[in-house]
């Protein structure tokens, strides 16, 4: 795949195909790539927990909130869940600032799984303290962000959203496409 297909196709997916789910072996191939991601100062602060397996993403599940700007949909139902995730954790006794490790390395796991053939989703919308709880995570490990995959059980559509749009909101249309308008490159490009 060309990288500006990649890149293209690299979207939040929030409802998935349940098969065939990433094992293990797979979500710590896509860890080892990101692990290589630029890190500020090489203080390489960021640690990875990797959930595999249905028992245990059943166990993460309750505890992820999905697409705020979709205000009437409660989530991925049975069926069309994550089928696998990385927990993107900080080592805060290596550093206590956030730096851009955390963004680099999220995304590098996302193109890797995308380039595998997965869709994925960034969600920073979770219950930290449930999940530290939940998986027996050390103080010191903070909870960036967790990043679910699985094979994508959804239309994407990418658009141009209209100039001078304030805030482009990502909507379902009523076949259940889910579009996402972008700003177009004028609006982001300063002269």
């Amino acid at each position: 795949m060309d990288f500006k297909k990649l890149v293209l196709e690299t979207r939040s997916v929030r409802r998935f195909q349940q098969e065939p789910a990433p094992g293990r072996e797979q979500l710590e191939a896509w860890v080892d790539l990101a692990r290589r991601t630029p890190s500020a100062t090489n203080r390489q602060p960021l640690r990875y927990l990797v959930v595999a397996g249905a028992e245990d993403c059943a166990r993460l599940f309750p505890s992820l909130h999905w697409a705020g700007a979709l205000k009437d949909w409660p989530g991925p139902a049975e069926g069309e869940r994550p089928t696998g995730y990385v927990l993107l954790l900080r080592d805060s006794r290596l550093s206590k600032t956030r730096e851009h490790d955390e963004g680099i390395a999220a995304y590098a796991l996302q193109l890797a799984a995308r380039a595998d053939g997965y869709g994925s989703c960034m969600l920073g919308a979770i219950e930290r303290d449930r999940i530290r709880a939940e998986f027996s995570l050390p103080e010191w490990c903070e909870i960036i962000l967790v990043l679910a995959f699985g094979i994508q059980g959804e239309t994407i559509v990418l658009e141009d959203a209209g100039t001078g749009v304030a805030s482009p909101s990502y909507y379902r249309d009523a076949d259940s496409v889910h579009h996402v308008p972008k700003r177009t490159l004028k609006d982001v490009l300063i002269d």
